[in-house]
Protein backbone atom coordinates (compact mmCIF):
# COMPACT_ATOMS: atom_id res chain seq x y z
CA UNK A 1 0.00 0.00 0.00
CA UNK A 2 2.68 2.54 1.30
CA UNK A 3 5.13 0.98 -1.51
CA UNK A 4 2.69 2.29 -4.55
CA UNK A 5 1.67 5.32 -2.72
CA UNK A 6 5.24 6.24 -2.61
CA UNK A 7 5.53 5.51 -6.41
CA UNK A 8 2.73 7.49 -7.40
CA UNK A 9 4.40 10.10 -5.36
CA UNK A 10 7.68 9.62 -7.03
CA UNK A 11 6.21 9.44 -10.49
CA UNK A 12 4.83 13.15 -9.31
CA UNK A 13 8.50 14.58 -8.95
CA UNK A 14 8.39 13.94 -5.17
CA UNK A 15 12.28 12.93 -4.97
CA UNK A 16 12.43 11.91 -1.46
CA UNK A 17 9.88 9.69 -2.32
CA UNK A 18 12.70 7.50 -4.30
CA UNK A 19 14.03 6.45 -0.62
CA UNK A 20 11.53 3.12 -1.13
CA UNK A 21 12.95 1.82 -3.61
CA UNK A 22 15.67 0.88 -1.61
CA UNK A 23 15.52 -2.37 -0.18
CA UNK A 24 17.69 -1.86 2.39
CA UNK A 25 14.93 1.23 3.73
CA UNK A 26 12.01 -0.81 2.86
CA UNK A 27 13.40 -4.03 4.69
CA UNK A 28 14.17 -1.46 7.65
CA UNK A 29 10.92 -0.25 8.08
CA UNK A 30 9.72 -3.85 7.87
CA UNK A 31 11.72 -5.30 10.55
CA UNK A 32 10.79 -1.77 12.78
CA UNK A 33 6.78 -2.56 12.16
CA UNK A 34 7.04 -5.96 12.57
CA UNK A 35 8.87 -5.44 15.78
CA UNK A 36 6.31 -2.77 17.56
CA UNK A 37 3.31 -4.69 16.29
CA UNK A 38 4.56 -8.15 17.82
CA UNK A 39 5.40 -6.24 21.20
CA UNK A 40 2.85 -3.71 21.69
CA UNK A 41 -0.56 -5.04 20.30
CA UNK A 42 1.13 -8.41 20.93
CA UNK A 43 0.30 -8.13 24.86
CA UNK A 44 -3.20 -6.72 23.61
CA UNK A 45 -3.39 -10.47 21.89
CA UNK A 46 -2.10 -12.59 25.43
CA UNK A 47 -4.43 -10.55 27.09
CA UNK A 48 -7.46 -11.67 25.15
CA UNK A 49 -6.14 -14.97 24.82
CA UNK A 50 -6.41 -15.00 28.44
CA UNK A 51 -9.19 -13.81 28.78
CA UNK A 52 -10.63 -16.53 26.49
CA UNK A 53 -9.54 -19.12 28.49
CA UNK A 54 -6.75 -20.18 25.55
CA UNK A 55 -4.68 -22.29 27.75
CA UNK A 56 -2.41 -24.82 27.20
CA UNK A 57 -2.70 -28.63 27.72
CA UNK A 58 0.24 -30.20 29.47
CA UNK A 59 0.81 -33.75 29.59
CA UNK A 60 2.55 -34.82 32.66
CA UNK A 61 5.95 -36.27 31.12
CA UNK A 62 7.77 -35.93 34.94
CA UNK A 63 10.09 -32.81 33.51
CA UNK A 64 10.87 -30.05 36.04
CA UNK A 65 8.55 -27.12 35.74
CA UNK A 66 6.99 -28.58 33.15
CA UNK A 67 2.91 -28.64 34.88
CA UNK A 68 3.63 -24.79 36.21
CA UNK A 69 2.60 -24.20 32.46
CA UNK A 70 -0.43 -25.84 32.27
CA UNK A 71 -2.84 -22.79 31.27
CA UNK A 72 -0.26 -20.70 29.31
CA UNK A 73 -2.19 -18.46 26.87
CA UNK A 74 -1.28 -20.68 23.16
CA UNK A 75 -1.99 -19.87 19.78
CA UNK A 76 -0.16 -17.09 20.36
CA UNK A 77 1.47 -17.76 16.69
CA UNK A 78 -1.13 -15.17 15.49
CA UNK A 79 0.82 -12.70 16.66
CA UNK A 80 3.73 -13.93 14.27
CA UNK A 81 1.58 -14.05 11.42
CA UNK A 82 -0.37 -11.06 11.96
CA UNK A 83 3.57 -8.81 12.46
CA UNK A 84 4.73 -10.38 9.28
CA UNK A 85 1.70 -9.73 6.90
CA UNK A 86 0.97 -6.02 8.21
CA UNK A 87 4.06 -4.80 6.69
CA UNK A 88 4.74 -6.94 4.29
CA UNK A 89 1.26 -5.41 2.80
CA UNK A 90 2.75 -1.79 3.78
CA UNK A 91 5.69 -1.73 2.43
CA UNK A 92 6.26 -4.56 0.24
CA UNK A 93 5.87 -4.83 -3.46
CA UNK A 94 2.90 -6.75 -3.98
CA UNK A 95 3.03 -7.32 -7.69
CA UNK A 96 6.26 -9.39 -7.05
CA UNK A 97 5.19 -13.15 -7.65
CA UNK A 98 7.81 -14.48 -4.61
CA UNK A 99 6.21 -11.89 -2.44
CA UNK A 100 2.75 -13.08 -3.29
CA UNK A 101 3.81 -17.04 -3.07
CA UNK A 102 5.41 -16.09 0.66
CA UNK A 103 2.09 -14.22 1.85
CA UNK A 104 -0.23 -17.32 0.72
CA UNK A 105 2.74 -19.63 2.26
CA UNK A 106 2.32 -17.43 5.71
CA UNK A 107 -1.74 -17.27 5.23
CA UNK A 108 -2.12 -21.11 3.97
CA UNK A 109 -0.37 -23.01 6.98
CA UNK A 110 -1.18 -20.31 9.03
CA UNK A 111 -4.40 -21.57 8.65
CA UNK A 112 -3.55 -24.96 8.99
CA UNK A 113 -1.85 -24.59 12.44
CA UNK A 114 -4.96 -22.52 13.57
CA UNK A 115 -7.61 -25.04 12.79
CA UNK A 116 -5.33 -27.55 14.61
CA UNK A 117 -5.29 -25.59 18.11
CA UNK A 118 -8.50 -24.56 17.85
CA UNK A 119 -9.34 -28.57 17.62
CA UNK A 120 -6.58 -29.00 20.78
CA UNK A 121 -7.92 -26.40 22.74
CA UNK A 122 -12.00 -25.72 22.74
CA UNK A 123 -12.29 -29.79 21.90
CA UNK A 124 -10.00 -30.54 24.73
CA UNK A 125 -8.19 -32.83 22.62
CA UNK A 126 -4.45 -33.27 22.94
CA UNK A 127 -3.78 -34.56 19.76
CA UNK A 128 -5.61 -32.31 17.92
CA UNK A 129 -5.82 -32.33 13.89
CA UNK A 130 -5.26 -35.83 12.09
CA UNK A 131 -2.03 -35.86 11.02
CA UNK A 132 -3.08 -36.94 7.56
CA UNK A 133 -4.60 -33.72 7.30
CA UNK A 134 -1.94 -31.90 8.10
CA UNK A 135 0.49 -33.96 5.82
CA UNK A 136 -2.44 -32.91 3.49
CA UNK A 137 -2.58 -29.15 3.44
CA UNK A 138 1.63 -29.42 3.55
CA UNK A 139 1.93 -31.20 0.38
CA UNK A 140 -1.03 -28.73 -1.13
CA UNK A 141 1.19 -25.54 -0.12
CA UNK A 142 3.93 -27.36 -2.00
CA UNK A 143 2.33 -28.30 -5.18
CA UNK A 144 1.35 -24.59 -5.11
CA UNK A 145 4.70 -22.86 -5.07
CA UNK A 146 6.15 -25.72 -6.97
CA UNK A 147 4.36 -25.88 -9.51
CA UNK A 148 3.93 -21.92 -9.98
CA UNK A 149 7.74 -21.60 -10.25
CA UNK A 150 7.64 -24.60 -12.81
CA UNK A 151 4.75 -21.92 -14.62
CA UNK A 152 5.32 -18.38 -13.77
CA UNK A 153 7.39 -16.55 -16.56
CA UNK A 154 7.93 -14.16 -13.68
CA UNK A 155 10.27 -17.00 -12.17
CA UNK A 156 13.55 -17.14 -13.63
CA UNK A 157 17.51 -17.21 -13.37
CA UNK A 158 20.54 -16.52 -14.75
CA UNK A 159 23.73 -19.07 -15.61
CA UNK A 160 26.50 -17.49 -13.92
CA UNK A 161 29.63 -18.36 -16.40
CA UNK A 162 33.44 -19.18 -15.73
CA UNK A 163 35.40 -16.79 -17.58
CA UNK A 164 38.89 -16.79 -18.03
CA UNK A 165 41.21 -13.71 -18.03
CA UNK A 166 44.61 -15.50 -17.98
CA UNK A 167 45.02 -18.34 -18.94
CA UNK A 168 48.64 -18.45 -18.54
CA UNK A 169 49.17 -21.54 -15.67
CA UNK A 170 51.64 -20.79 -12.80
CA UNK A 171 53.31 -23.44 -11.07
CA UNK A 172 53.62 -22.53 -7.38
CA UNK A 173 56.55 -23.25 -4.84
CA UNK A 174 54.29 -26.01 -2.93
CA UNK A 175 53.93 -27.78 -6.41
CA UNK A 176 50.18 -27.23 -7.20
CA UNK A 177 49.17 -25.64 -10.04
CA UNK A 178 47.22 -22.50 -11.26
CA UNK A 179 45.39 -21.90 -14.32
CA UNK A 180 44.74 -17.99 -14.43
CA UNK A 181 42.73 -15.64 -13.25
CA UNK A 182 39.39 -16.57 -13.52
CA UNK A 183 35.64 -14.19 -13.82
CA UNK A 184 31.99 -14.80 -12.97
CA UNK A 185 29.74 -13.16 -15.62
CA UNK A 186 26.07 -13.66 -15.83
CA UNK A 187 23.89 -14.70 -19.62
CA UNK A 188 22.24 -11.59 -20.77
CA UNK A 189 19.24 -13.92 -20.72
CA UNK A 190 16.87 -14.96 -18.04
CA UNK A 191 16.15 -18.85 -18.43
CA UNK A 192 13.50 -20.57 -17.18
CA UNK A 193 15.13 -24.28 -15.32
CA UNK A 194 15.00 -26.16 -12.21
CA UNK A 195 18.05 -25.25 -10.82
CA UNK A 196 19.54 -25.14 -8.01
CA UNK A 197 22.22 -24.29 -5.66
CA UNK A 198 24.24 -27.41 -4.08
CA UNK A 199 27.26 -27.26 -1.24
CA UNK A 200 30.84 -28.27 -1.46
CA UNK A 201 30.49 -28.16 -5.11
CA UNK A 202 32.53 -26.05 -7.58
CA UNK A 203 30.20 -25.92 -10.15
CA UNK A 204 27.35 -25.33 -7.66
CA UNK A 205 24.45 -24.58 -10.06
CA UNK A 206 22.55 -28.40 -10.23
CA UNK A 207 19.93 -28.84 -12.91
CA UNK A 208 17.43 -31.23 -12.27
CA UNK A 209 16.94 -32.34 -15.37
CA UNK A 210 20.33 -33.75 -15.31
CA UNK A 211 18.41 -36.63 -13.29
CA UNK A 212 16.05 -36.88 -16.10
CA UNK A 213 17.69 -37.12 -19.38
CA UNK A 214 16.68 -40.60 -19.74
CA UNK A 215 13.22 -39.12 -20.67
CA UNK A 216 14.93 -37.49 -24.10
CA UNK A 217 13.12 -34.37 -25.63
CA UNK A 218 10.89 -34.77 -21.94
CA UNK A 219 13.97 -34.39 -19.64
CA UNK A 220 13.24 -30.83 -19.15
CA UNK A 221 9.10 -31.67 -18.18
CA UNK A 222 10.63 -34.60 -15.92
CA UNK A 223 13.79 -31.99 -14.20
CA UNK A 224 10.36 -29.83 -13.14
CA UNK A 225 8.47 -32.79 -11.83
CA UNK A 226 11.51 -33.44 -9.99
CA UNK A 227 11.72 -30.15 -8.56
CA UNK A 228 8.14 -30.33 -7.36
CA UNK A 229 8.87 -33.37 -5.30
CA UNK A 230 12.26 -32.10 -3.78
CA UNK A 231 9.72 -28.58 -3.02
CA UNK A 232 6.60 -31.01 -1.40
CA UNK A 233 9.61 -32.86 0.91
CA UNK A 234 10.90 -30.00 1.91
CA UNK A 235 7.91 -28.32 3.44
CA UNK A 236 6.66 -31.38 4.60
CA UNK A 237 10.20 -31.92 6.58
CA UNK A 238 11.07 -28.77 7.42
CA UNK A 239 7.11 -27.44 9.14
CA UNK A 240 6.97 -30.89 11.17
CA UNK A 241 10.89 -30.29 12.12
CA UNK A 242 10.12 -26.90 13.69
CA UNK A 243 6.46 -28.31 15.38
CA UNK A 244 8.32 -30.77 16.86
CA UNK A 245 11.18 -28.09 18.01
CA UNK A 246 8.48 -25.73 19.71
CA UNK A 247 8.98 -27.72 23.39
CA UNK A 248 10.57 -25.63 25.38
CA UNK A 249 10.24 -21.80 26.10
CA UNK A 250 11.39 -19.34 22.91
CA UNK A 251 13.63 -22.80 21.51
CA UNK A 252 11.64 -22.60 17.92
CA UNK A 253 11.41 -18.82 18.35
CA UNK A 254 15.34 -17.82 18.18
CA UNK A 255 16.41 -21.02 16.20
CA UNK A 256 14.12 -19.76 13.26
CA UNK A 257 14.89 -16.28 13.83
CA UNK A 258 18.78 -17.17 13.44
CA UNK A 259 17.71 -19.33 10.21
CA UNK A 260 15.56 -16.73 8.95
CA UNK A 261 18.29 -14.07 9.34
CA UNK A 262 20.73 -16.32 7.40
CA UNK A 263 18.27 -16.85 4.92
CA UNK A 264 17.68 -12.97 4.68
CA UNK A 265 21.52 -12.37 3.86
CA UNK A 266 21.09 -15.03 1.29
CA UNK A 267 18.14 -13.61 -0.82
CA UNK A 268 20.15 -10.30 -0.95
CA UNK A 269 23.17 -11.82 -1.99
CA UNK A 270 21.36 -13.85 -4.89
CA UNK A 271 19.39 -10.71 -5.72
CA UNK A 272 22.68 -8.58 -6.59
CA UNK A 273 24.60 -9.23 -9.51
CA UNK A 274 27.73 -8.22 -7.99
CA UNK A 275 27.91 -10.25 -5.17
CA UNK A 276 26.58 -12.85 -6.67
CA UNK A 277 29.18 -12.99 -8.97
CA UNK A 278 31.62 -12.82 -6.32
CA UNK A 279 30.20 -15.94 -4.18
CA UNK A 280 29.63 -17.64 -7.46
CA UNK A 281 26.35 -17.98 -6.83
CA UNK A 282 22.60 -18.28 -8.99
CA UNK A 283 21.79 -14.81 -9.27
CA UNK A 284 17.83 -14.23 -9.30
CA UNK A 285 16.20 -11.38 -10.93
CA UNK A 286 13.29 -9.83 -8.85
CA UNK A 287 14.26 -12.16 -5.41
CA UNK A 288 15.39 -8.53 -3.76
CA UNK A 289 11.60 -8.35 -2.88
CA UNK A 290 11.78 -11.85 -0.53
CA UNK A 291 14.71 -9.64 1.89
CA UNK A 292 11.64 -7.29 2.69
CA UNK A 293 9.30 -10.43 3.67
CA UNK A 294 12.43 -11.78 5.78
CA UNK A 295 13.04 -8.48 8.06
CA UNK A 296 9.47 -8.59 8.95
CA UNK A 297 9.93 -12.33 9.68
CA UNK A 298 12.76 -11.45 12.13
CA UNK A 299 11.16 -8.50 13.43
CA UNK A 300 8.15 -10.61 14.30
CA UNK A 301 10.14 -13.30 15.81
CA UNK A 302 12.38 -10.97 17.88
CA UNK A 303 9.59 -9.25 19.14
CA UNK A 304 7.46 -12.38 19.89
CA UNK A 305 10.66 -14.26 21.51
CA UNK A 306 9.89 -10.74 24.13
CA UNK A 307 6.89 -13.19 25.59
CA UNK A 308 7.70 -16.79 24.60
CA UNK A 309 11.88 -16.37 26.05
CA UNK A 310 11.63 -18.54 29.70
CA UNK A 311 8.90 -18.25 31.42
CA UNK A 312 6.78 -18.27 28.65
CA UNK A 313 3.74 -15.51 28.76
CA UNK A 314 2.71 -17.65 25.55
CA UNK A 315 3.37 -20.59 23.57
CA UNK A 316 3.11 -20.02 19.98
CA UNK A 317 1.13 -23.01 19.04
CA UNK A 318 0.47 -24.96 16.50
CA UNK A 319 -0.11 -21.71 14.50
CA UNK A 320 2.79 -20.64 15.10
CA UNK A 321 5.49 -23.85 14.74
CA UNK A 322 3.53 -25.23 11.69
CA UNK A 323 3.95 -21.43 9.76
CA UNK A 324 7.30 -20.66 11.02
CA UNK A 325 8.97 -23.81 9.52
CA UNK A 326 6.81 -23.57 6.23
CA UNK A 327 7.78 -20.24 5.73
CA UNK A 328 11.81 -21.02 6.11
CA UNK A 329 11.13 -23.92 3.68
CA UNK A 330 9.35 -21.97 1.07
CA UNK A 331 11.82 -19.28 1.71
CA UNK A 332 14.97 -21.05 0.70
CA UNK A 333 13.15 -23.16 -2.05
CA UNK A 334 12.34 -19.58 -3.93
CA UNK A 335 15.95 -18.58 -3.89
CA UNK A 336 17.32 -21.91 -5.12
CA UNK A 337 18.82 -23.00 -1.25
CA UNK A 338 16.58 -25.81 -0.43
CA UNK A 339 19.29 -28.11 -0.90
CA UNK A 340 21.36 -26.38 2.10
CA UNK A 341 18.39 -26.82 3.93
CA UNK A 342 19.33 -29.97 5.91
CA UNK A 343 22.57 -28.29 7.36
CA UNK A 344 20.98 -24.57 8.12
CA UNK A 345 17.77 -26.18 9.54
CA UNK A 346 19.91 -29.24 10.92
CA UNK A 347 18.19 -28.87 14.93
CA UNK A 348 14.85 -29.13 12.70
CA UNK A 349 15.87 -32.30 10.88
CA UNK A 350 17.59 -33.74 14.45
CA UNK A 351 14.62 -32.84 16.23
CA UNK A 352 12.81 -35.08 13.67
CA UNK A 353 14.92 -37.78 13.08
CA UNK A 354 15.36 -38.34 17.40
CA UNK A 355 11.31 -38.83 17.38
CA UNK A 356 12.06 -41.41 14.31
CA UNK A 357 15.08 -43.50 15.47
CA UNK A 358 13.26 -43.43 19.23
CA UNK A 359 10.10 -45.25 17.93
CA UNK A 360 11.58 -47.52 15.69
CA UNK A 361 14.04 -49.04 18.41
CA UNK A 362 11.59 -49.48 20.96
CA UNK A 363 9.38 -51.07 18.48
CA UNK A 364 12.28 -53.35 17.11
CA UNK A 365 13.28 -54.20 20.39
CA UNK A 366 9.61 -54.74 21.62
CA UNK A 367 9.44 -57.30 18.63
CA UNK A 368 12.08 -59.07 19.55
CA UNK A 369 12.63 -59.20 23.25
CA UNK A 370 8.86 -58.17 24.52
CA UNK A 371 10.42 -55.24 26.10
CA UNK A 372 10.82 -52.22 24.24
CA UNK A 373 14.20 -50.29 24.65
CA UNK A 374 15.19 -46.89 23.81
CA UNK A 375 18.02 -44.71 22.27
CA UNK A 376 17.54 -41.29 24.05
CA UNK A 377 15.61 -41.00 27.67
CA UNK A 378 12.87 -38.62 25.77
CA UNK A 379 12.35 -37.34 22.09
CA UNK A 380 12.39 -34.83 20.64
CA UNK A 381 16.17 -34.34 21.19
CA UNK A 382 15.80 -31.60 23.76
CA UNK A 383 13.64 -33.64 25.89
CA UNK A 384 15.92 -36.10 26.39
CA UNK A 385 18.45 -33.16 28.52
CA UNK A 386 16.04 -32.37 31.12
CA UNK A 387 15.93 -36.17 32.04
CA UNK A 388 18.47 -37.26 34.54
CA UNK A 389 20.34 -40.08 33.52
CA UNK A 390 20.43 -43.70 35.42
CA UNK A 391 17.15 -43.14 36.55
CA UNK A 392 15.22 -45.70 35.67
CA UNK A 393 15.04 -45.16 32.05
CA UNK A 394 15.72 -47.99 30.03
CA UNK A 395 17.73 -45.75 27.21
CA UNK A 396 21.24 -46.15 25.45
CA UNK A 397 22.36 -42.52 25.93
CA UNK A 398 22.01 -41.89 29.39
CA UNK A 399 24.41 -38.84 30.13
CA UNK A 400 23.93 -35.66 31.08
CA UNK A 401 23.33 -37.59 34.34
CA UNK A 402 22.25 -34.38 35.97
CA UNK A 403 19.17 -32.83 34.17
CA UNK A 404 19.90 -29.37 32.04
CA UNK A 405 18.33 -26.25 33.05
CA UNK A 406 15.50 -25.27 30.55
CA UNK A 407 17.05 -21.93 29.61
CA UNK A 408 20.77 -23.39 29.54
CA UNK A 409 19.29 -25.92 26.69
CA UNK A 410 17.52 -23.46 24.89
CA UNK A 411 20.87 -20.69 24.88
CA UNK A 412 23.02 -23.89 23.33
CA UNK A 413 20.62 -24.99 21.23
CA UNK A 414 20.50 -21.17 19.73
CA UNK A 415 24.33 -21.20 19.61
CA UNK A 416 24.27 -24.70 17.59
CA UNK A 417 21.94 -22.89 15.42
CA UNK A 418 24.29 -19.37 14.51
CA UNK A 419 27.31 -22.57 14.24
CA UNK A 420 24.93 -24.00 11.52
CA UNK A 421 24.50 -21.11 9.51
CA UNK A 422 28.23 -20.30 9.58
CA UNK A 423 28.82 -23.70 8.66
CA UNK A 424 26.11 -22.77 5.46
CA UNK A 425 27.81 -19.97 4.37
CA UNK A 426 30.99 -21.86 4.29
CA UNK A 427 29.81 -24.06 1.82
CA UNK A 428 29.23 -21.52 -0.88
CA UNK A 429 32.98 -21.20 -0.86
CA UNK A 430 34.63 -24.21 -0.10
CA UNK A 431 34.35 -25.81 -3.47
Amino acid sequence: MLYSLFQLLEDSGFSAARLMDYITVRSGVALILSLFIATVIGRRIIDRLQLRQVGELVRNLGLEGQMSKTGTPTMGGIIIIISIIIPCLLVANLNNIYMILMLVSTIWLGTLGFLDDYIKVHRHDKEGMKGIFKIIGQVGLGLIVGVTMWLSPSIVMRENQEVMLQATEITAPDGTHDTGIVEITYGSDDIKAPQTTIPFVKNNNFDYSWLTQWMGSWSMTGGWILFVIVVILAVTATSNGANLTDGLDGLATGTSAIIGTALAIMAYLGSNVIYSSYLNIMYIPGSEELVVYMAAFIGALIGFLWYNAYPAQVFMGDTGSLTLGGIIAVFAILIRKELLIPILCAIFFIEDLSVMLQVFYFKLTKQRTGTGRRIFKMTPLHHHFQKAGNAGIDAIIQRPIAPIPESKIVTRFWIVGIFLAVITFVTLKIR
